[in-house]
């Protein structure tokens, strides 16, 4: 089944739970446009996120759902408050959900794990999630090493639940070529940083348009901590002094607050401006919808062609 279908929403789209970008506004924005929209928790405490949530309610009918990175020290406190707040859906990251399944389960909620691996898959399955997004090395943010066109494929031969595609995803092309590697659907992090719904600085937006296809860097590969973003002062300077052997004490003055800098003040030369390889095919702000439709409309035309050249 596809993802639209077992989400009852318009289009197989999830939105990325980008921590300091994904708001109960820009969630909500993102349902009312025809995809799932989440509400990130990074960077959040627990009543900055009910507060979230609850405003996201207050701006759409449509399913909606929440990100909670389980490194989040408010983890424990805030999967219980996600049941109290009557959320459906919970994607989560940087860890394994495996001891709020009981809760989460026996409350109805659907839980979709991000994982890196086909071997975090299928674990991830054993403690009963829902389904999986497959997220390749090409995103934004915190990324693993394998591909999505290699990870993909590995984790729908490895798993029986649903795979949700992501990384290296923007346009019509792309999501026929998800749904060739056998997932239901795909999650969208770096198309939607361009969007006019998206609070980020206007800075961080004009950074994104600007970007070329080779303007991304994979920071804290070393370190064991990688983050893609666009290539600014403080990259460079990181890379350097991590190629150089810096300890991960002096490598953390680098990125601490960065990613606060370039969502809230638009510091585009020591921010940190999270983003994935296809920033470079990025070249205009849109709303969402327009987003949405010109990609699955792209989608379908190629399918088209694809069937009718047989």
């Amino acid at each position: 089944m596809r993802l639209d279908k077992m989400l009852g929403i318009k289009y197989p789209f999830i939105q990325g739970g980008m921590a300091n970008i994904a708001t109960g506004e820009f969630a909500a924005a993102v349902s009312n446009a025809g995809g799932l929209g989440l509400i990130g928790a990074g960077g959040m405490n627990t009543e900055m996120l009910r507060e979230n949530i609850r405003k996201c309610k207050t701006l759409t009918d449509k399913p909606f759902g929440v990100n909670l990175m389980l490194m989040n020290p408010d983890a424990p406190q805030m999967a219980e408050m996600i049941v109290e707040e009557g959320v459906k859906i919970v994607t989560t990251g940087a860890g394994n959900p495996a001891q709020f399944m009981p809760l989460w389960k026996e409350h109805g909620l659907m839980v979709i794990p991000v994982v890196s691996s086909s071997i975090l898959a299928k674990r991830m399955e054993q403690c009963g999630a829902d389904a999986v997004v497959a997220e390749g090395t090409e995103s934004g943010g915190h990324v693993g090493e394998m591909t999505t066109m290699a990870l993909v494929p590995k984790v729908v031969d490895s798993v029986s639940i649903p795979v949700i595609a992501a990384g290296g995803i923007a346009d019509g092309r792309q999501l026929l070529a998800a749904f060739a590697l056998g997932a239901v659907g795909v999650q969208l992090g770096t198309c939607l940083l361009a969007s006019t719904e998206c609070p980020i600085h206007p800075a961080y937006k004009e950074a994104v348009l600007k970007a070329k296809d080779n303007d991304t860097v994979v920071t804290g590969r070393i370190a064991g901590t990688p983050v893609r973003i666009i290539k600014n002062t403080m990259a460079r300077e990181y890379v350097k002094q991590e190629k150089a052997g810096a300890d991960k004490m002096e490598l953390e003055k680098f990125t601490l607050g960065s990613l606060r800098r370039a969502v809230f003040e638009g510091d585009v030369k020591t921010g940190s401006l999270m983003a994935g390889q296809v920033v470079g095919q990025i070249d205009e702000i849109k709303p969402v919808a327009e987003i949405f439709k010109s990609m699955y409309e792209g989608y379908d035309k190629l399918r088209k062609q694809l069937a009718d050249a047989e």
